[in-house]
């Protein structure tokens, strides 16, 4: 799937869960202090991340964001190496040590 066609599932999805709730774009709207548009604009797969958590939270699924991203753990390996910390920062490509031919 495209972006855009990722987006528009999306924006599918809460009109679907909006009309189960059985509410119309202006009483969304007004239930999330937000303009008739910014529903619209959500519903049609064009918004602000902002609008779509304020969509969520008062139709009561606010819980789902963890199944659409999960907090990531950190596995025991990964804590000692740490020694405990929680890491706090990329290293990127400077961090990685050039390998040869043989892997080594």
């Amino acid at each position: 799937m495209t972006d855009q066609a990722i987006l528009a599932e999306i924006g599918a999805r809460f009109r679907d869960l909006r009309l189960r709730k059985n509410l119309t774009q202006r009483e969304l709207a007004e239930r999330t202090a937000l303009s008739v548009t910014a529903i619209k604009s959500l519903e049609a797969g064009r918004t602000r991340l902002q609008t779509a958590v304020a969509v969520l939270r008062e139709l009561g699924q606010l819980d789902e964001l963890d199944r659409f991203i999960p907090p990531p753990g950190i596995s025991p390996i990964q804590l000692a190496k740490l020694g405990g910390r929680k890491r706090e920062r990329a290293t990127g490509s400077r961090g990685k040590r050039a390998t040869t031919d043989n892997g080594e």
